[in-house]
């Protein structure tokens, strides 16, 4: 009892002195800030770490409100965090950290994935948590300017409430279901989980899918760079009836996000050296000699390179939507988008495009204007957007922040990996590959990706090679034609699985 007397005293001393309670705010709020940018500068990333911010937020500002009597702290402590917090994480790259642009849906998309969410489970908790503390002081403290009213209660119940909903949505874990046989019951002999590996001393994550495990292995590697595909493998079954699919989140990508610091080791190197260690990964666990690798967009970038250094690894490779060159490509999304802008009067655009120049550019977001009309420009009637970013995100295998961290991730991941592979051109680079070669393009695929790929194709050299043109897809052949795709992999499986 004596004990409490003391603390009640002291804290009724520092309320009461107006210096030592503001210093005393200034350390919580100020510890807060720079700590949390010390330890998470890109904001919370897992769901643990999520829940820890918001408990230790209304921790603190509860303790705000405890140690003040000005109403004004419940606006200037988040103002003083968010300064403190920025001001620490100065650096880390990526346009979700980095300098707020307004201007474009990029620039937006960066805003609300980078700093208003993650600003919301930190910022409403630490609100909260400062009203509560002046409340809990003015019980025992007279005088107090924070004792609550109707208006204050009714608002800070509804953020409550509010605050208890973003926990549980938070905290609602992420699973892929399991294959059933026709009993309805978990098929003897199948795989179906996420995992978790470590691989280029990160955690990455996998989804292994397939109805037994005595099947191929086939690893995929999704575009982007930056890109996620857990949701658009799940939305047809098809190769899981004949391979074991490991799905990957590379470095820096949806669940495995929290891999991408330090931003400096996001090389092309080292995502290279990611994808053969994934695939011995693959191999040893399901004791396969070689496993099957296929790659979209820039995922076929990483899967040529990939077999180039370790033919012996691999049954085959197959690029959907191949790319060969960057800056090729680039150039020619880029004159395509201008003459369509003029000839349909969209002079702004014009203006942009012209402003900005030709690629590549420095600033990734200046990128926006030449690529994302390309659906406007170039007609592609099997194109399915569920299977696109963001709308490939909302499946049962990413919770709440790998949602969040699937859009952060394309647009960190993109802005620092793609200034890095602009010197690829696998027209000069890889002119032989010691693998059966297969090639998957859309009719509807745009030129600055076909001319590329059919050039690079004429000229390459490889054990068996086959170029194959899906009648109703784009730049996504694996995904728009799902069942057409999956009937070519067991085509493919037929002719080279256990071939030496």
């Amino acid at each position: 009892m004596k004990n409490n007397h003391f603390w009640l005293k002291r804290l009724k001393d520092i309320r009461q002195n107006w210096l030592i309670g503001n210093v005393v705010v200034v350390c919580l709020i100020g510890g807060m800030g720079i700590i949390g940018a010390l330890l998470t500068p890109r904001g919370p990333i897992t769901t643990v770490q999520a829940i820890v911010w918001m408990v230790l937020a209304g921790l603190i500002g509860f303790g705000v409100g405890l140690v003040t009597k000005s109403r004004w702290s419940v606006v200037l402590s988040p103002m003083f965090f968010i300064l403190t917090f920025e001001l620490t994480r100065i650096g880390v790259d990526g346009p979700t950290v980095g300098l707020i642009q307004l201007g474009s849906t990029y620039g937006i998309i960066a805003f609300i994935v980078g700093r208003f969410v993650p600003g919301l489970i930190v910022i409403l908790p630490l609100m909260l948590g400062v009203v509560f503390g002046g409340w809990f002081g003015a019980r025992y403290f007279s005088n107090s300017p924070l004792s609550p009213g109707l208006a204050s209660v009714s608002f800070t119940s509804l953020g409550t409430l509010g605050v208890i909903a973003l926990a549980v949505i938070i905290a609602f874990p992420a699973g892929t279901s399991p294959i059933l046989g026709s009993d309805g019951k978990r098929l003897p002999g199948s795989v179906a989980e996420l995992e978790t590996v470590r691989i280029g001393g990160h955690d990455q994550v996998l989804m292994i899918r397939g109805r037994s495990k005595d099947n191929p292995v086939l690893l995929y590697l999704a575009g982007g760079p930056g890109g996620t595909d857990l949701g658009a493998m799940r939305a047809d079954t098809g190769l899981e009836q004949h391979f074991v699919v490991a799905t990957w989140d590379q470095r820096g990508t949806g669940k495995s996000y929290s891999a991408l610091d330090p931003a400096k080791s996001l090389t092309l190197d080292n995502m290279v050296a990611d994808t053969l260690e994934v695939t011995n990964y693959l191999r040893n666990r399901f004791n396969e000699e070689k496993v099957y690798l296929v790659g979209n967009s820039w995922g076929t970038i990483l899967g040529t390179l990939a077999v180039k250094e370790r033919p012996d690894l691999f049954h085959a490779y197959v690029g959907a939507g191949q790319m060969v060159s960057p800056v090729a490509t680039d150039k020619m999304f880029y004159e395509d988008t201008l003459e369509w802008a003029k000839n349909t009067g969209r002079d702004g655009l014009v203006s942009r495009l012209e402003n900005n120049g030709t690629p590549p550019y420095e600033n990734i977001l200046s990128y926006e204007p030449a690529i994302s009309y390309e659906h406007q420009w170039n007609s592609n009637p099997g194109r399915d957007p569920s299977t696109e970013l963001p709308s490939n995100l909302f499946v049962s295998e990413n919770s709440f922040m790998d949602k969040i961290n699937g859009m952060r991730g394309f647009l960190d991941v993109f802005s620092i990996l793609y200034p890095r592979i602009q010197e690829v051109d696998f027209r000069d680079d890889v002119l032989s590959l010691e693998v059966p070669v297969y090639m998957v393009i859309g009719k509807y695929e745009a030129r600055g990706r076909k001319i590329p790929a059919k050039e690079w194709f004429e000229i390459l050299s490889a054990p068996v090679k086959e170029l194959v043109e899906f009648d109703n897809s784009g730049h996504r052949p694996n995904f728009e034609e799902p069942a057409k795709f999956a009937s070519f992999m067991v085509q493919v499986a037929d002719t080279t699985y256990g071939v030496a």
